[in-house]
């Protein structure tokens, strides 16, 4: 894992995807588009490890993911990926299938929102991303496909089972997770899947403007609303009263509370420090 000091954002240069960094946000972009930009087994680590380390890159304040050539993501790499898995013991795939789940585990625990920019084909594992983003911007020609069944496999991949229905509902989920059919743009927006569709031309900057509009609020509190969105999960309501209490009472020591205040009652737009 790299050490926080020599993870430069300004410097950062991934093997496996593009890194574009401006002002907070920092903008992933998949790019193979001769293929639909695939995952392989080294992408995966790579982007796994990457949202490990953003835990401890306070300079990064927001993300945008997104795929090059007019197309988001078409999954796992049908020659890197799905071939050597026919070939593998239970051990190995067991390895495999740890270590893609790691980098959804990664995006939900780094605390920077993220913003994925999905356009074209968006199915599999790129499906998957695209869910465990913290906002989801679509256009008309996004194809968003679960199709995990399609290849003899079940709908349960990289926890689709478990955030999918809390995104569209759990008969809306099983629907596309059983039979691995390709969500209309327009569904995907009357679902609450996509947060807004945009046209083609425009996606990207839509996407980096939010993540842009992000950088300017109170970031050490959006770590926290991100935090206990994903914690509560798991919590009776009790329990997230309380654990609410406490998070919004760490809050309130920030200066960003005490700016808010003081801009307030200046009659002013607060600027937020993120601490």
């Amino acid at each position: 894992m790299r050490n926080e000091n020599r993870f430069d954002p300004t410097t950062f240069a991934p093997t496996h995807f593009l890194w574009h960094y401006d002002s907070g946000v920092a903008t992933i972009t998949l790019n193979i588009p001769d293929r639909k930009n695939p995952l392989t087994f080294d992408s995966y680590a790579e982007l796994r490890d990457t949202f490990r380390d953003l835990v401890y890159v306070a300079d990064v304040k927001a993300v945008v993911v997104t795929g090059s050539g007019g197309n988001f993501c078409s999954g796992g790499d049908v020659h890197d990926i799905i071939g050597p898995l026919t070939e593998m013991d239970i051990c190995g795939l067991l390895e495999f299938t740890r270590m893609t789940g790691d980098l959804i585990k990664a995006m939900r625990q780094c605390p920077q929102p993220i913003v994925s920019a999905v356009d074209g084909v968006c199915v599999g594992a790129g499906a998957i991303v695209a869910m465990a983003s913290d906002f989801r911007y679509g256009t008309d020609k996004a194809k968003v496909g679960f199709v995990f069944t399609r290849v003899g496999l079940a709908g349960c991949d990289m926890g689709a089972c478990a955030m999918l229905p809390r995104l569209i509902g759990q008969g809306r989920a099983a629907d596309l997770l059983y039979t691995g059919r390709i969500m209309r743009a327009e569904e995907g927006e009357q679902w609450g899947f996509y947060n807004r569709l945009c046209s083609s031309e425009s996606l990207l900057d839509e996407a980096r403007e939010l993540a842009h509009t992000l950088v300017e609020g109170p970031t050490f509190a959006h770590g926290i609303t991100k935090t206990m969105l994903h914690q509560e999960w798991n919590m009776s309501i009790d329990q997230a009263i309380e654990a609410e209490a406490q998070a919004q009472a760490l809050c309130m020591q920030t200066a960003d509370f005490k700016r808010a205040y003081r801009a307030f009652v200046d009659k002013k737009k607060p600027e937020f420090g993120g601490n």
